[in-house]
């Protein structure tokens, strides 16, 4: 039976061409006679040139035979030969299932991992097996068997994708198949890669097809390098470089480029032997580091290796003004001290000069993008005028509490205040500090996580008015609330009722207050939020570039879907890694999130056996033909020139291992 055959074509109809080989020999049997030498002298030319009848000389034998095989390994080599190992006719009694990882982790080795799949599909239609092919970094479908050449353009349409596969959520519709397909082989093509550690059901279930002897696994060394939580940080531009296995020490180089594709800078790496996680920094100076869009693991080509950049990871400007005047002797009272603290790490820092008699239009000249004035009471009408064109033209306002604003107030605030305070024991007042409530999903700082023990004993109250919720950031546990905005403008007006040291609350203590920062001055520059009757809604922005599997820009696919402003996840596939929203104010998106790290799956512990990622099953032997099909080729070639008289057999020697070497290297 032809399906018993360890071998199979991916043409068969070229092997007609076998039938002419007969007519062939007919033709390769006769030659014209070989030409007679004469000697020159004119007499005898015609002396001897006497009318005889010939007969053609007939071409040999064994010549006849090699030019036959010549033809026929031709022949054999069109109809593209595919040699396939025989295996136990057991395990072909079912479908054949292939699962693909089609994720970033799989780009080091996309083309080995295509062969080996085809491979397998090949080698199931030889067998006369339907085939399933899943890629599990795309969308869940229901999984439908084809014949092996629908399963192959199946597989040749899986693009290699730039974020990671979720293959826990295709373990549903594999269940209903291993339901349906009892005897059904399973294969699975793997990167050997998990990003989230939410792979534990999916690998608990193919431990349970592995028990069974019916599952096969194709995977290469976990050697894959990722970037994560790029930074701006004071002095340095800083980002993780992450890999799944510590087998030895490691280097690399991380390159930085601006937003037309020219390296600004380069920043070495090195893995420790037993390290999974190291750090580049790029010593560059501010508007160098504003300037990068893009960083890339040299010689890495793959999404996973590649992380932007945003505007919220320039270093912004941010200038501080404080009410109080007799605290710098004492640092910790100072209003200012625990905001710059939370703020050094991510921007840079401005103060007015001691003594300054205008220290908000000081600071204001030196191009800020945040403006803090921290216990500040009403502005005078020259520093209000200032302030309010510094928010139009995009600026970001940020006050915080005191007795001073308190006492007065003006128009730069989102919300109309209460003159006086809410206090710990005294006028509407409560008997014990409150609790921030949970964030609301319109809130900017929506996912951030509230410590449980902080506490505010005095808050600044809002007067009530009808988009009061609207404008409301973070609230008490009673609803009133602790941070509030609004914007004017191109800018923003944000207000934090409570001081900014401890006077008034913990919130300062607490690492919450340091994010809460980050997310304000990330505002600036950008359309964060967009104001509808007073409301601060958050923007969602549509993708104008993204990244493919292997790192490179292209245009957004179809099923890319808008983000909010405040997204801060990793990549999947309705928000592919990119650029997101305006060139004035992009987002970037990344294929890993801050906190991620990269682990090598523990494919021993399926029990399942473990075949290698290059070497496939079906071996394409069209190659091989051709080669032989030359040599003998360059045989037949000097052989004729043997019979023919030009060439002795000293020539014939000296020059046959020249032509098969010039044989084999067209070859190759």
């Amino acid at each position: 039976m032809l399906s018993s055959l360890p071998i199979a074509f991916s043409a068969p109809l070229a092997l007609i061409a076998l039938a002419v080989l007969p007519v062939l020999w007919l033709i390769l049997r006769v030659t014209p006679p070989r030409p007679k030498r004469i000697d020159f002298p004119p007499l005898k030319i015609v002396r001897d040139l006497i009318p005889q009848r010939e007969t053609p000389a007939h071409t040999p034998w064994w010549l006849l035979a090699l030019r036959m095989a010549v033809a026929a390994l031709a022949i054999l080599a069109v109809a593209g030969p595919v040699w396939n190992p025989v295996r136990d006719a057991a395990a072909l009694r079912g479908p054949l299932l292939l699962l693909v990882d089609n994720g970033f982790g799989a780009a080091t080795d996309w083309l080995e991992r295509q062969t080996i799949a085809e491979s397998r599909i090949m080698a199931a239609g030889r067998e006369g097996r339907p085939v399933a092919v899943v890629g599990l970094a795309e969308a869940p479908n229901e999984i439908a068997l084809a014949e092996p050449q629908g399963a192959l353009e199946r597989l040749r349409a899986l693009a290699l994708q730039p974020h990671a596969p979720d293959r826990s959520a295709h373990l549903q519709r594999l269940e209903a198949f291993w339901r349906a397909q009892p005897q059904a082989e399973t294969v699975w093509v793997a990167d050997g890669l998990g990003v989230g550690g939410g792979d534990a059901d999916f690998l608990a279930r193919l431990k349970q097809e592995a028990g069974a002897s019916r599952l096969s696994i194709h995977a290469g060394p976990a050697d894959q390098r990722a970037l994560a939580a790029p930074e701006n940080l004071a002095g340095a531009l800083t980002v993780k470089v992450l890999r799944p296995t510590t087998n030895a020490a490691a280097s690399g180089q991380v390159r930085a480029l601006d937003l037309k594709g020219l390296p600004l800078g380069d920043a070495p790496f090195v893995f420790g032997v037993n390290e999974l996680e190291t750090t580049a920094r790029l010593t560059l100076p501010i508007e160098v580091r504003n300037a990068v869009s893009r960083l890339e693991i040299t010689g890495e080509r793959s999404a996973g290796a590649v992380a932007l950049l945003d505007d919220r990871a320039k270093r912004r400007r941010v200038g501080i003004v404080s009410g109080a005047t007799a605290d710098t002797a004492q640092p910790l009272l100072s209003p200012t001290y625990y905001v710059s603290r939370a703020l050094s790490p991510f921007a840079e820092i401005r103060e007015p000069r001691a003594g300054s008699t205008d220290p908000v239009g000081e600071l204001l000249a030196q191009n800020l993008s945040v403006l803090i004035l921290a216990d500040i009471g009403a502005l005078d009408g020259d520093t209000a005028a200032k302030v309010s064109a510094f928010v139009e033209r995009g600026g970001v306002l940020l006050r915080f509490a005191g007795a001073r604003l308190a006492a007065s107030s003006d128009e730069l605030t989102p919300v109309r205040l209460r003159r006086g305070g809410r206090t710990l024991g005294g006028g509407l007042s409560w008997e014990t500090p409150r609790k921030l409530a949970p964030f609301t999903r319109e809130s900017p700082f929506f996912g951030l996580t509230i410590n449980d023990d902080i506490r505010v004993s005095r808050q600044i109250l809002a007067e009530p008015e009808p988009n009061l919720s609207r404008k409301t950031w973070a609230a008490l546990e009673d609803g009133t609330p602790v941070v509030t905005g609004e914007r004017r403008g191109d800018g923003l007006i944000a207000m934090v009722h409570v001081t900014a040291d401890t006077t008034w609350s913990n919130l300062p203590l607490s690492g919450l207050f340091v994010e809460m920062l980050r997310k304000v001055v990330a505002m600036s520059g950008t359309s964060s939020a967009e104001s509808q009757g007073g409301e601060i809604k958050v923007e969602t922005l549509s993708p104008t570039r993204v990244l493919d599997g292997q790192g490179a820009f292209r245009s957004p696919p179809a099923t890319a879907q808008p983000v909010a402003r405040n997204f801060t996840g990793r990549a999947t596939i309705a928000h592919p890694p990119g650029i997101y929203g305006p060139t004035d104010g992009a987002m970037a998106v990344n294929t890993l999130a801050p906190a991620d790290t990269l682990a090598a799956l523990d494919l021993a512990a399926l029990g399942a056996p473990m075949l290698p990622i290059d070497q496939p099953v079906a071996r394409d032997i069209r190659p091989q033909l051709l080669v032989l099909a030359l040599l003998l080729l360059v045989v037949d070639t000097l052989a004729t020139l043997w019979l023919g008289g030009r060439m002795n057999l000293a020539r014939f020697r000296r020059a046959a291992p020249a032509a098969l070497l010039l044989a084999v290297a067209l070859a190759t």
